[in-house]
């Protein structure tokens, strides 16, 4: 049998010893390496995608790779895709880091500088282990294996522009097509999502952030399953705890959760750290809410540029969502598009809050009417990022009523307007660290 690898190595000489070492093991088929973790992640993601005897046997993974640190890696790896076996490289032989390393995920170790014997002995070790676990599968195991569910995180240019409301309303788009759903509530200091669902619950995302290891059973004891069937993980009471949630902690319960539900919406406040960074990073579709308006649009140019200072996420990786949207703004789309230069959503969100107060007050989002040209606007957004199984088409035929973004209302920027939005000089960095390695997803 011929042994796949997949090596991820960010160094370039360490690659040119991993590969040369590689080609000389008998029975293997060695890629070529992969420079940081995203690739790696992406590459494994679209081989699952086609199907599970597509991914390699093997994966080895550097000590300094990037910009996900190793062990946190291993760990996603492990989870996203059990049937691989992981083997760190790693000039550290302490027992300290072996126990780390395989409390991880991973199925070996193989020390600096590479010895042929010790990882020969790896690779087959985690080869044989590779094949017992796909011949399990196949024998009709209900593992989860592949990329797993569908992360969407939902931010704010600034406080106030309707963040949470199109979270709770794409988590409940996804919920009523019959997928299965997880809303979390990454807005640590003022998240609203218990209010607007009418929830009491004693846990919260801050009671993951210490846990190593996110067991089912852990991760069931922390979240809320509302009446409409979505699984809740609510921001902390207390918003100083919010503190205690890191990247390494959200990347962790992002995983965790996108691989037990079908759809993972993630409302990442206004306020930009460590964990809902790591969140915007790792999502599959990252959508900024702004409102037309100058104030909006520019915070929405900041965010939209610390994102990319920062090494989180690109420009045109971004899909702008226009809320409160009415055809006599100023502001148009395009010009948004022109000033941001994200990609903009296909609808806008009409400016109606009188739809919305009754069941905001009641804290029964839920319950908003299937008549709100607002609810038909984004169940209609849900479905162009596929969310949904196919869109509904009373709300795709009132989408015209609720303002789908077209030529006619998105005309040309008069000078004008441009200079108004874009005048101003971008702000600084709220003191977060910059990232290492490739820019977004």
């Amino acid at each position: 049998m011929t042994t796949r690898i997949l090596p991820a190595v960010a160094d370039a000489d360490a690659a040119r010893s991993v590969t040369t070492l590689l080609s000389q093991l008998p029975d293997t088929e060695p890629a070529a390496p992969v420079p940081d973790s995203t690739q790696l992640v992406d590459t494994l993601a679209r081989l699952a995608a086609d199907s599970l005897d597509e991914l390699p046997e093997v994966v080895l993974v550097h000590e300094r790779i990037g910009p996900v640190p190793a062990l946190e890696l291993i760990r996603e790896v492990a989870l996203r895709f059990p049937a691989v076996g992981v083997v760190l490289i790693t000039a550290d032989a302490s027992p300290v880091l072996f126990s780390a390393a395989m409390d991880s995920g991973a199925r070996g170790l193989v020390t600096l500088p590479l010895g042929y014997e010790e990882l020969a002995s790896r690779v087959q070790a985690a080869a044989q282990w590779s094949v017992g676990v796909r011949r399990h599968l196949g024998a009709g195991a209900e593992v989860l294996t592949g990329p797993g569910g569908t992360v969407v995180t939902v931010s704010g240019a600034k406080g106030g522009v309707g963040t949470t409301v199109t979270a709770v309303q794409l988590a409940l788009a996804a919920r009523a097509s019959g997928r299965t759903v997880a809303l979390v509530d990454l807005d640590l200091q003022g998240g609203d999502i218990a209010s607007y669902l009418d929830v009491q619950f004693r846990r919260s995302v801050a009671d993951l952030a210490a846990v190593d290891d996110i067991s089912p059973r852990v991760l069931q004891d922390a979240v809320f399953t509302h009446e409409t069937g979505i699984a809740l993980l609510l921001a902390p009471g207390e918003g100083e705890r919010g503190e205690e949630v890191a990247d390494r902690s959200a990347r962790q319960i992002v995983s965790a959760l996108r691989s037990r539900h079908d759809v993972v919406v993630v409302d990442c406040g206004t306020y930009l750290n460590g964990a809902n960074a790591a969140a915007v990073e790792m999502a599959d579709a990252a959508v900024l809410v702004t409102t037309p308006d100058v104030v909006a649009v520019r915070a929405a140019k900041r965010v939209v540029r610390m994102w990319d200072r920062l090494q989180v996420r690109k420009a045109e990786e971004t899909i702008c969502l226009v809320n409160r949207y009415t055809r006599a703004t100023e502001i148009q789309p395009v010009l948004i598009q022109k000033i941001t230069g994200t990609r903009m959503a296909g609808v806008v969100v009409p400016a109606h809050f009188k739809e919305l107060q009754g069941v905001v007050d009641a804290g029964r989002m839920h319950e908003l009417d299937a008549r709100s040209t607002v609810k038909q606007a984004l169940w209609s957004f849900a479905g162009e990022l596929g969310l949904v199984a196919a869109p509904d088409p009373d709300a795709d035929r009132n989408g015209r009523q609720s303002g789908r973004a077209s030529g006619r209302q998105a005309g040309k920027p008069s000078g004008r307007q441009l200079a108004r939005v874009a005048r101003g000089n971008d702000r600084g960095s709220l003191g977060l660290r910059r990232r290492g390695g490739g820019g977004g997803r």
